[in-house]
């Protein structure tokens, strides 16, 4: 990572210089909107269960020990970000797309999550659906009848890009000259995206600003969980940059404002910085260390060995943890950075 420290602060600044840095235009307009249905796209930080048990990176044991008592497919000891989201407006969680064959129609009552842990804007190595392909299994249910036009009318969307297109990227060692390419054409895609979210009649769409990746466990496990990396931090404060302009620019097109973004970025960095929230009385006393990690870096929480033997160490308390494991939140963690975007969320409704 080191070598990106070279060019990238003249480029990062050449924008912040040639747009409007972070400033992001609020139009507080007062609605009273109830919606009657969720939809979520996206990846783990929003999937309750769409990756298959049979996948190589479905979350297994002690995934889900919170909640509910075992693995579900939450990549969390508990509820996630959709979880917590629903509740905020009224609704159960949605079902998991890959359910619906089981149960029907009646399973879309709240509407239905189409995110899959591990996918990102782009192909992300797993043979898991990409962004459009989620949007596309929204049309084709739409195309069915399956929901009328008012009930997409009264329906909120959550959207989720936490970095998997940029972990992916590092992952097969591109080079660091083409970062910042890759981030403009994520968020021109994601803008693609939203655009044709809305084009369904979706009435409000949020699309999450992306986390503070150089603080998460995977990346702080390098200096013992005691510091973020900085070079990172430049990367994702570009992404976050792109994204306010392109929402704004979304925005300027209709006369609703029906996109926001949930601010991610600023919950965590607070939650990171605080060691908790004092609003919500809740205390992390090291934010960087994870509840549950391998035991050396090629293991994983969850991971064990051919005979069963156990090749991760998890703490006696997950609620003590904002990070559950190298990259997701806890239940607690969720709980304390949305606590903090409570009353930003609800003037959208």
């Amino acid at each position: 990572m080191e070598s990106t420290k070279l060019f990238l602060p003249l480029l990062f600044i050449f924008y912040l210089l040639s747009g409007k840095g972070f400033a992001s235009h609020h139009h507080h307009h007062r609605s009273h909107f109830q919606p009657s249905k969720l939809f979520v796209f996206g990846d783990s930080y929003v999937d309750t269960g769409n990756v298959s048990p049979s996948d190589s990176n479905y979350p297994k044991y002690p995934y889900g020990i919170t909640y509910p008592g075992k693995p579900a497919g939450r990549f969390s000891d508990g509820r996630v970000l959709t979880d917590f989201a629903a509740n905020l407006i009224g609704l159960k969680s949605p079902i998991p797309y890959r359910h619906l064959e089981k149960v029907g129609l009646k399973g879309t009552k709240h509407g239905v999550n189409f995110a899959y842990g591990g996918t990102g804007v782009f192909k992300t190595g797993f043979d898991l659906p990409t962004m459009t392909t989620q949007i596309d299994f929204l049309q084709t249910l739409i195309a069915n009848s399956t929901f009328t036009p008012d009930q997409i009318k009264s329906s909120f969307a959550l959207v989720s890009v936490s970095g998997n297109d940029y972990s992916y990227y590092l992952s097969t060692n591109g080079p660091i000259q083409g970062f910042i390419p890759l981030i403009e054409k994520v968020v021109k895609q994601i803008s693609v995206n939203l655009r044709r979210i809305h084009s369904f009649g979706v009435k409000k769409i949020s699309i999450t600003a992306l986390g503070p990746l150089q603080c998460v466990p995977e990346i702080t496990a390098l200096t013992d969980f005691k510091e973020c990396n900085s070079t990172l931090s430049q990367l994702v404060d570009f992404h976050n940059f792109l994204l306010t302009r392109a929402v704004d620019e979304l925005n300027k097109e209709t006369n609703d404002y029906p996109f926001f973004i949930l601010n991610l970025h600023d919950a965590f960095s607070s939650v990171i910085q605080n060691k908790g929230n004092p609003q919500g009385n809740i205390k992390f006393e090291n934010p960087l260390k994870p509840c549950c990690i391998g035991i050396n870096p090629e293991y994983n929480c969850g991971s064990v060995d051919k005979d069963g033997n156990k090749k991760y160490v998890l703490c006696d308390d997950p609620n003590s943890a904002f990070f559950w494991d190298g990259v997701h939140p806890t239940q607690q963690g969720w709980f304390a950075a949305l606590t903090i975007l409570l009353s930003k969320f609800k003037q959208h409704f």
